[in-house]
């Protein structure tokens, strides 16, 4: 599937995703709590969480529209978990998988050889309740409770304004001596669909 098929398929989806018979549909989003704020900065304390995730080698504005294929089977039923259903008028019968709810944000990370996007999980599941992937490009991980300082932005997904907003909040964490533990996270809490100048962006950058 090419990169501008794929990117149809996702804003569709989405649109299936988030309306319901004409209203929203309510999607659970990553828990944490705020320690301080300056602005659009919070520092934050974020609970233990569960990903599925995939590693995509590709640039980073057209990572996430590559991922999104493979990561969206796994929660369609793309897994281990086979439940028959009777169904009638018209009689008929298949094998239906279990279906994980979606979640917010869709995050995305630096790698050696890519990027790592993953769906954040429902918490209702635990490593030993979470459907096992049948796609090996899946992979299922348990993210410990981790504290982060986060910036929150509207605009496109480009890289442009990812990295002029990640500037910023590394210049925060550095005047306010804090020491940066892991890789930047750039979350997106909206669909494609949804005007640029509404949408709801963060960099989430580990700290101690």
């Amino acid at each position: 599937m090419n990169t501008l098929s794929t990117r149809w398929s996702f804003l569709i989806v989405l649109l299936l995703l988030t309306v319901d018979s004409g209203e929203l549909m309510a999607i659970e989003e990553a828990k944490y709590s705020v320690i301080e704020q300056a602005g659009d900065i919070e520092l934050r304390e974020y609970s233990s969480s569960i990903v599925a995730e995939t590693l995509i080698e590709d640039d980073f504005e057209d990572a996430g529209s590559r991922a999104f294929r493979p990561l969206f089977k796994y929660i369609s039923g793309d897994n281990e978990t086979n439940d028959e259903v009777a169904m009638t008028s018209p009689v008929s019968q298949r094998k239906a998988s279990e279906k994980i709810a979606m979640t917010a944000p869709v995050s995305q990370q630096s790698s050696d050889d890519g990027w790592l996007v993953s769906f954040m999980m429902p918490a209702s599941y635990t490593m030993s309740t979470i459907p096992k992937p049948t796609n090996p490009d899946v992979r299922i991980r348990e993210i410990p409770a981790f504290r982060a300082a986060t910036i929150r932005f509207s605009g496109r997904w480009t890289e442009k304004n990812y990295r002029e907003h990640l500037g910023e909040l590394q210049a925060w964490i550095e005047q306010n001596e804090l020491t940066i533990t892991g890789e930047p996270i750039w979350a997106r809490y909206d669909p494609p669909f949804k005007p640029w100048f509404m949408r709801r962006n963060e960099i989430l950058i580990p700290v101690s």
